[in-house]
């Protein structure tokens, strides 16, 4: 399902087919707008993230000014890894992108005992909604903290219902 460009939304930019499940799980939370947010194709690789979110959306974020942009990226245990990501958006967008991902490979939460990606992603959501870190404290999503608190001040009440 597209989104309305002309409102405020969200899209999600997966790195490959792994994340991509994990944002199709974030979008069974019973409290999200759906209208609201679309996952995109996987780019391939955390690199294909950063070219296709240069030479696709960049032009098209200016275009709208109510789209978001989550960059969903494995960091591969490269402490340097968001700083890369982070040097390729321009200043005048950092505050609606967003780089977030497990701290090695989204498999590694499956090997956690987390569930499926689905039920990851829906718990990431869950957590979101409820304001609660239950999942995101995981050591293996715990570094996302800094990224998922401008998260929810921008992109939560676009997302959830007001209950």
């Amino acid at each position: 399902m597209s989104v309305n460009k002309y409102l405020p939304h969200v899209l999600v930019l997966p790195e490959d087919d792994a994340n991509r499940q994990l944002a199709n799980g974030f979008l069974l939370d019973p409290s999200l707008l759906t209208r609201k947010i679309q996952v995109l194709p996987a780019a391939g690789g955390w690199t294909q993230v950063l070219d296709r979110f240069v030479s696709d959306h960049i032009v098209e974020m200016g275009r709208y000014p109510d789209r978001y942009m989550v960059l969903l990226i494995d960091f591969d245990r490269d402490d340097g890894r968001l700083t890369k990501a982070k040097a390729k958006i321009p200043e005048r967008l950092t505050d609606r992108v967003f780089v977030l991902g497990t701290l090695s490979q989204p498999e590694s939460l499956r090997h956690a005992n987390l569930g499926s990606y689905e039920e990851i992603g829906s718990a990431m959501a869950k957590d979101c909604r409820e304001e609660t870190d239950s999942i995101w404290e995981h050591d293996l999503l715990r570094h996302n903290s800094g990224e998922l608190a401008r998260l929810r001040e921008r992109v939560w009440p676009i997302l959830f219902r007001q209950i």
